[in-house]
């Protein structure tokens, strides 16, 4: 599985915004992400996190032997450092 991590959007590091984004996917027989929704998470970290999953690949989910789409959820977790 290939998982790129999201780019933590500039304005929200500044407003001191974390927290988690809770996305509904489809991931194709072929493995690649065709659809996402958003379940929950601040306005301000959705869209990033949306950019980082499109670009995720997933392990072909085969079913008696033959590849399925899956539908699934996913968290991503924007946390600031400590400084």
């Amino acid at each position: 599985m290939t998982q790129p991590q999201p780019l933590y959007p500039p304005e929200a590091r500044r407003a001191g915004i974390s927290g988690a984004v809770h996305l509904s996917v489809l991931i194709a027989k072929d493995g690649t992400v065709q659809n996402i929704g958003v379940l929950s998470g601040h306005p301000s970290l959705v869209s990033a996190a949306i950019d980082a999953v499109r670009k995720w690949v997933y392990q072909q989910t085969l079913l008696n032997g033959e590849p399925v789409e899956v539908a699934t959820s996913v968290t991503v977790n924007f946390q600031l450092a400590e400084q």
